[in-house]
This record gives structure tokens, C-alpha cells and sequence, in this order.
């Protein structure tokens, strides 16, 4: 969070603008919080790892309602590409048999940042991001090397961030209380859906 500080720091009151990655609703909540003070924000909702098609719709909804909910409908525009999971098949093939956190989730995070830093160039962005630093269950580390990477790829610079810290995931549940968000129960993608399910089950089986 050093880097976002110096960053904030060199704009000296200014809004860059920058395009954040959102994940879903309650991890955009408390980095829309802490970005929009600093930022000319616009959300890109792009996650065609979402399985299945009727929790995409869902978690999309939820996106909108907390930007409006949070009194950022005016400032804050949500971008947003459609359903597409066959990208993220073709993306992650090969590797369905992977643990959570592996080489499958290397892929889906590089495919989403991708795109992102392909949009914020195209549209001339200062910078582009990810709420996806947010979960204690993702690796900061990893996800800030892809950002790095793809913008010297793409020629548009990564804001690094570890929005966990700083009680940044805490605060994004509270927010999610208060206004009574959607929270998922998974990750998101099919494998993940796969393995609480069955989780739930040993569970059931030891009870």
C-alpha cells in the first residue's frame, strides 16, 4: 500500500483516472470507499469465470446496487462486457484439476487484468487495478507481478494495491451489512463451486 501512498501523493489533488477491475459487489465496496477519494473511478465488471450464468447475473446486479446504495451512481461508471465463459474454459484448459490458488487461478487472473489493461488503453486511462487484492483467500503477490507485467505489455500503468490491509477487507463485510449486500459463499467459477459443494457434504457426512 507504500506504492498507492506515493502514488496518491505525486497527484497532489488531482483525480487520475483509473479503471478498477471489480470481482463482485462486496469486494468493490470498501475499495470504491478509499479510491474515489483519490481517483476518477469507473468500474469494469468482466469475470467470465462466473459459473453459472444465473450467479454472473446476480453478482452484476449486486455491483450495481452497491454503487448506487453508496452514492456513487453519478461519479462512478460501471463498464461492463457480457457473459463469455467460454474465454475462461479455453483460458484455463488443462488445468481444471488444480487447487484453489494454483496455476488455474494464475490464468483467470491474467485473462481479467488483460482485458482491463486492454480497455483503460483504449479509452486512455491513467491506470488500471483490481479489487481481486481484497480477499485474504487471493494472493497479493501474484496478482500485483501479472498487473506489472501486462502493463508494460499494454503500455498503461498498474496501480499496485494489497486492499486487504489496512482493515480493508473488514470494512468492506461491515458495508456489506449495512447495506445489505449479496454475498457469495464461493469463489466464483465452476471448480470453486465444485469444491464447497463438496465440502459441504463431508461436512453433512461427519455430522
Amino acid at each position: 500500500m507504500r506504492e498507492l501512498d506515493r502514488i496518491i501523493q505525486k497527484a497532489d489533488g488531482k483525480k487520475p483516472r483509473l479503471l478498477l477491475h471489480s470481482c463482485c459487489g462486496p469486494c468493490s465496496s470498501s475499495v470504491l470507499e478509499l479510491l474515489t477519494k483519490y481517483f476518477d473511478v469507473s468500474v469494469l465488471w468482466y469475470n467470465p469465470n462466473i459459473y453459472p450464468q444465473n450467479e454472473f447475473n446476480k453478482r452484476f446486479e449486486t455491483l450495481i446496487e452497491l454503487v448506487e446504495k453508496m452514492g456513487l451512481a453519478d461519479s462512478v461508471q460501471i463498464l461492463a462486457e457480457p457473459y463469455k465463459s467460454e474465454v475462461y474454459y479455453e483460458a484455463v484448459k488443462g488445468l481444471e484439476n488444480e487447487p484453489e490458488g494454483g496455476a488455474r487461478c494464475a490464468k483467470c487472473f491474467r485473462l481479467r487484468l488483460m482485458e482491463t489493461a486492454k480497455i483503460a488503453k483504449q479509452y486512455g486511462y491513467d491506470y488500471f487495478c483490481s479489487t481481486l487484492t481484497l480477499s485474504r483467500h487471493k494472493d497479493a503477490v501474484l496478482i500485483n507481478s501479472l498487473g506489472e507485467d501486462i502493463a508494460k505489455l499494454v503500455g498503461v500503468p498498474w496501480l499496485p494495491s494489497d486492499f486487504k490491509k489496512r482493515n480493508g477487507e473488514n470494512r468492506s463485510i461491515e458495508l456489506c451489512e449495512k447495506l445489505d449486500l449479496y454475498r457469495q459463499l464461493y469463489c466464483g467459477c465452476e471448480f470453486s463451486l465444485h469444491r464447497r459443494e463438496q465440502h459441504a457434504e463431508k461436512e453433512k457426512v461427519a455430522d
